[in-house]
């Protein structure tokens, strides 16, 4: 039965499925239909992470003698860069994989410029960066544009149904992928791609903990991190209305725990430990500030940092800011705070530097603030990762870093969807409430500053999480993905 049409053995309405060919055929104009073309596939060392992780990426292009898939220990992780956090997962999947003596293959579908799939995808990635910037600034907007589409939008089967025909767009860039290497795709247009173009492992990573049919790929093995996840997907809840759905398949969807990068989950333990230390010795706590995407949440990052400058002074608190690939976020942050100029130390494009920073850190002193800027998309995102381990509260919006073993500060959601992320984590013992505006935010700020034991719990609640397997979710997914080749 074709996707668009039945949706887990739910049956969808001949409008909706109008409207979905109606979607296909409106980026087929606008983009050209490239399905006949046939697109050889190049393999090359990611320069970047590969060192790290041991990623190769896949590219399209045509080359003699080359680098051929390893088909027993290969694995695809299909993603796209949108925002941060796709990448941020397929980092996670891909540190696992190696970990575990497999050959991880990256494969960003956003990467691709002469091709219908990435022009689909990028129209589709500008839009919701446009919105994102804009709920920022328009609370009007947010309110009655954004956050429901986000929360609710996403959330019906309608919406799976034109995806999965829009993905009928980005299947021919996996023509020449061999079909029997597993796929983990960490968002799920490449997954729901991979099964339209007949590929024969594949799971689809979910990220967030809030149920929507935005995610569904169906043909693929659906993995979840967390316990409420798996009972709202399992039943399609709310994805129709009130409507009680016919559910998935037991074989259709597994919890795994969170996605979590093998070398911070090896370090939970002795990272802890360091940060319970430090706070008793009185060396000045350190908060990391990671602002993704085009610098949504700038303004409140700035009254963060107005904020902490006396305790920056007086020794009592160390700053690391990592803009990502938006320098001009770091400069924006200067103008607005002049102050900030002569405590700050830049560490731009720089990637040996950040990495010997990184690593030196994590026993050594740290005074001031630390910026960080790196043109290149895979070191502005992983460079997060690496300061995570020797930091002592991560400040974010309650997105994928929502699932980070790192005590977490949580500010303002982007999207009513992230808000289950800081639940989730709040619960866990791990991570803050909700802040949703700047007093309840330096409030929370102060007690991380002033009472030990508000920090001290959260490190016990990460070592207790990591010993009942909360973190192991990576090497799952990969374990999974591997063993679709025995059945």
């Amino acid at each position: 039965m074709e996707k668009s049409r039945v949706i887990f053995g739910n049956e969808m309405k001949a409008s909706v499925y109008r409207k979905a060919v109606k979607s296909k055929k409106k980026y087929q104009k606008k983009f050209g239909d490239d399905s006949r073309v046939d697109y050889q596939i190049i393999i090359k060392e990611n320069p970047h992470i590969g060192p790290s992780l041991g990623v190769r990426n896949v590219e399209l292009g045509e080359q003699s003698g080359g680098e051929t898939f390893d088909t027993e220990k290969g694995i695809i992780v299909g993603n796209i860069r949108m925002g941060f956090g796709h990448y941020r997962i397929s980092m996670a999947i891909a540190s696992a994989a190696k970990s575990m003596g497999y050959v991880p293959y990256w494969m960003d579908l956003n990467s691709f410029p002469q091709t219908t799939c990435t022009k689909v995808i990028s129209a589709q990635n500008d839009l919701y960066s446009l919105g994102s910037r804009i709920s920022q600034k328009s609370r009007l907007f947010n309110r009655l544009v954004w956050e429901p589409m986000n929360y609710e939008g996403f959330r019906k089967l309608s919406y799976n149904a034109s995806d999965q025909k829009n993905a009928e767009l980005m299947a021919p860039v996996y023509r020449h992928v061999p079909k029997e290497i597993p796929v983990v795709a960490t968002h799920v247009w490449p997954a729901q791609a991979a099964i339209h173009a007949g590929m024969r492992h594949v799971v689809n990573a979910i990220p967030d903990n809030w149920p929507m049919a935005l995610h569904l790929s169906e043909g693929s093995l659906h993995t979840v991190q967390t316990h409420y996840a798996y009972q709202g997907y399992r039943i399609l809840n709310g994805m129709r209305g009130k409507e009680v759905l016919k559910p998935m398949g037991e074989k259709d969807l597994v919890y795994t725990g969170h996605y979590i990068d093998h070398e911070l989950v090896s370090n939970i333990e002795v990272d802890c430990e360091r940060r319970r230390a430090r706070k008793a010795a009185g060396e000045p706590m350190r908060f990391l500030l990671t602002i993704g995407g085009a610098g949504a949440q700038r303004e409140t990052f700035a009254q963060i940092i107005r904020y902490l400058l006396p305790a920056i002074r007086k020794v009592r608190a160390a700053l690391y800011v990592n803009v990502g690939d938006y320098r001009n976020v770091w400069e924006q942050l200067l103008e607005q705070i002049p102050e900030m100029k002569e405590l700050s130390t830049e560490h731009f494009d720089n990637w040996p530097q950040t990495q010997e920073f990184a690593e030196t850190v994590l026993t050594g002193k740290v005074e001031g603030i630390h910026g960080f800027w790196h043109a290149n998309i895979f070191q502005a995102v992983y460079c997060t990762n690496l300061l995570m381990r020797s930091c002592d509260v991560l400040v974010t919006k309650p997105s994928e870093l929502a699932f980070y073993p790192v005590p977490k500060l949580f500010i303002k959601r982007v999207g009513g969807h992230e808000q289950w992320g800081a639940i989730h984590s709040a619960e866990l013992g791990e991570g803050t409430l909700e802040c949703r505006d700047i007093p309840h935010t330096l409030q929370m700020l102060k007690l991380f500053l002033e009472d030990a034991d508000y920090l001290n719990s959260m490190c016990d609640a990460i070592v207790r999480n990591k010993q009942a397997g909360i973190y192991d979710g990576a090497y799952k997914v990969v374990e999974l993905a591997m063993g679709l080749k025995e059945l």
